[in-house]
């Protein structure tokens, strides 16, 4: 093809759907370059899901303006997670540059650049250097750098702004100690290096680069080695736009971490259906193959509990809003300020409804909601005002994303554990302002000290010294790794140790679904033996991944 010297509003939509093609491809490297050696490496599921809503709106776009707006109304309504974030303020930043001109040039993709690099240091409350932040800024200053006072042909430029880029990803563990250790780069920033090369493909036709072999995730390791993967946690189900040709490489997947198996249709869309431990792995799965839109996860453990959760709501007359259809959302009790909730796992939800939560989220490590979610719960509540509590780190970015978009008052109390929003809820008064509760609810949720208990993916170091993948580790919120272990007890105990002191007067434990009863004993007993000033309390929460969530007050 022929090299392009300036792009119209369709190349520049061929481009950001190329960026798509290519986080798919290469989201499950991008997902296993994150360090952290706990299951939240999603960082390339949150971008390519984040890209998936650009397509989405841009698919009926046309004009510049058009164009411009589907990318901005995209990338703010589904970004997921901070790298989600982060790359939708890139892209914003984007389409607001280019969205009152009729081509672009070199000149505008130099001015496009910085706007992007500002917009996301703008969206990130501490900014971290070596991270995708880095990499999007050191670009901007090589793209101004090469342009000051001179043309560049548009190929040349993206050029040069790929090599800056790569140079900039390999740099990055001179910036963060973290990444040196695990020696690795970061994977936001490689995923920004993506839509460099996708402007390329556009520009002068030269392939997308392959992602390279990376290694196969744990459940499916265990499956093809012939293990037991009966009790199969999850249902996922959705509808999948794929051409015919993908859908036997979507199910080869599917069958490596599932059973139940069922994918029917034709013709481009296919109903999908399977049980599953790996919900990630199941829809990452149909991101690979092409389009899921409408998907359902049912916790098929909690199925029967839940029938009791909803029997205990109704006798306390207690509503989840997020499980109504929305002609009933009126049914909602009105107060003045209600509290919306991101939260998984059916005794956390029964928790949080318990303490006058309206709108319960579905989501948390390595799940995380999208903006439109979110906002789509706060205006489901029978209120003039909102607080939000998204109770994951990555979550609070997204967040803090729709008080500008809703229609009406809506604050953020950036709870980045369940256990601070039990803490905060309890402060919670339905009849106050706006801000008499964020003053409340944020006051009390500084008041505990949290933790989580989970197993190592990978190899990693921690502030505990080396960790092996397997080994339990307990990370305490703020402090780090503080114990590598054998078992969820030990290193349970070893974060009570650490973070219950002599002022402690209530520890409160939240089961997930994992926890064993034999495992429960050992940690109630060392609270005895250990720590007898405190109060205790053991609550069934339910949630996945972390078989112990721990709060000190």
């Amino acid at each position: 093809m022929a090299t392009l010297t300036n792009m119209d509003s369709q190349d520049l939509r061929r481009a950001v759907e190329s960026f798509r093609d290519a986080l798919r491809e290469h989201q499950d490297e991008l997902n296993r370059l994150n360090v952290y050696p706990v299951p939240d490496g999603d960082t390339g599921t949150n971008m390519a899901l984040t890209l998936e809503s650009v397509c989405k709106e841009l698919a009926t776009a046309e004009a510049m303006p058009e164009v411009c707006l589907a990318i901005s109304r995209g990338s703010l309504m589904g970004a997921r997670g901070n790298s989600g974030v982060i790359m939708s303020q890139i892209l914003r930043g984007f389409a607001d540059a280019f969205a009152d001109k009729v081509s672009i040039e070199s000149a505008e993709i130099v001015a496009a650049l910085r706007r992007g690099a500002d917009s996301a240091y703008e969206a990130v409350l501490r900014p971290v250097e070596g991270t995708i932040l880095t990499v999007v800024r050191e670009t901007a200053e090589a793209a101004e750098a090469a342009t000051d006072g001179r043309e560049v042909e548009l190929a040349d430029l993206l050029d040069l702004l790929k090599t800056a880029a790569d140079d900039s990803v390999r740099r990055t563990p001179e910036q963060l100690p973290a990444l040196r250790a695990a020696g690795v780069v970061d994977s936001g920033g490689h995923g920004f290096t993506l839509f460099i090369a996708s402007l390329q493909h556009v520009v002068d036709g030269r392939p997308l680069p392959q992602a390279e072999q990376v290694a196969t995730p744990i459940v499916v390791e265990r499956h093809l080695a012939g293990d037991d993967v009966a009790d199969l946690r999850y249902e996922v189900m959705f509808l999948l736009e794929s051409d015919d040709a993908a859908m036997r490489m979507f199910r080869d997947a599917w069958s490596a971490i599932g059973d139940s198996i069922v994918v029917v249709g034709g013709d481009g869309i296919w109903n999908c259906h399977v049980h599953t431990n790996d919900i990630g792995a199941a829809i990452e799965a149909g991101i690979e193959a092409g389009r899921p839109r409408e998907v359902r996860v049912t916790d098929l453990f909690e199925e029967v509990a839940e029938g009791r959760a909803r029997a205990a709501a109704e006798e306390h007359d207690w509503v989840i809003a997020a499980d109504l259809p929305e002609a009933q959302a009126k049914d909602l009790p009105e107060v003045e300020t209600a509290v919306v909730a991101v939260a998984v796992g059916v005794g956390v939800r029964r928790l949080l409804s318990a303490l006058g939560v309206q709108c319960i989220v579905a989501g948390g490590q390595s799940m995380n909601p999208s903006t439109e979610q979110i906002l789509e719960a706060v205006e489901s509540c029978n209120s003039s005002s909102v607080v939000i509590l998204p109770n994951n780190k990555n979550i609070v970015p997204v967040a803090q994303q729709v008080p500008s978009l809703a229609t009406k008052s809506v604050a953020v109390v950036p709870t980045t554990s369940v256990l601070e929003a039990l803490a905060a809820l309890v402060s919670y008064d339905p009849d106050a302002s706006l801000d008499d509760n964020i003053a409340a609810l944020g006051e009390a949720a500084l008041r505990v000290r949290t933790g989580e208990i989970t197993q190592a993916v990978r190899d990693s170091n921690g502030e505990c010294g080396p960790i092996s993948e397997g080994d339990w580790i307990a990370i305490e919120r703020g402090g780090g790794i503080v114990a590598a272990v054998a078992t969820p007890s030990e290193a349970c105990s070893a974060l009570l140790d650490r973070i219950v002191d002599g002022d402690a007067e209530l520890v409160t434990v939240l089961l997930g679904a994992d926890a064993k009863a034999a495992d429960n004993d050992r940690i109630e007993h060392h609270l005895k033996v250990v720590h007898p000033h405190v109060e205790v309390e053991f609550h069934d929460g339910g949630q996945p991944l972390y078989p112990y969530l721990v709060g000190v007050e």
